[in-house]
């Protein structure tokens, strides 16, 4: 009985304490590999841990191949995104100007793709930018979309 309390805390404790997830929404093939899984472009979305009711959708490139099989390729930089009002927008707490909401790792060691969230106070919008980069040398292949705030609902922000 003790047990299975503890592990059903500490699996909620994970939940609320692991960094967001990316879920999968699909795949398509780009290319046919006759070893190992085929090259695809996956759509992800990515719910901003930080303003509920607001998801980004992120479509990019995956290498299979043997080295994508293995974890040892180095997936491309080029990556689109795509954010939308999913719900009803609030804010979890203040936000500041500008934070990285996302990122993950698209090569062995070295490179990440990101997604950044800005505020755009003027407009009272969210923007959204989606990135990769490397350790020495970052890419400018770069996506960005904007969700627009009910003027009536400031965006709070961080002092």
């Amino acid at each position: 009985m003790k047990k299975s309390a503890l592990t059903a805390l500490s699996a909620l404790l994970l939940g609320i304490f692991s960094p967001a997830q990316a879920q999968g929404i699909g795949e398509v093939d780009t290319v046919f590999k006759f070893i190992g899984p085929d090259h695809k472009i996956v759509v992800d979305a990515h719910d901003d841990p930080k303003v509920r009711g607001v998801t980004c959708y992120v479509s990019r490139a995956k290498t299979g191949g043997i080295k994508g099989a293995v974890g040892l390729a180095e997936d491309k930089s080029e990556a689109s995104i795509d954010c939308r009002q999913v719900g009803p927008v609030s804010f979890v707490k203040p936000l500041p100007q500008q934070e990285e909401v996302f990122s993950e790792r698209i090569s062995l060691v070295f490179k990440k793709i990101r997604i950044v969230r800005m505020v755009d106070v003027a407009r009272n919008t969210l923007v959204y930018l989606t990135y990769s980069d490397r350790v020495i040398e970052g890419s400018p292949q770069n996506s960005v979309a904007a969700v627009p705030v009910d003027h009536a609902m400031k965006i709070p922000l961080q002092p």
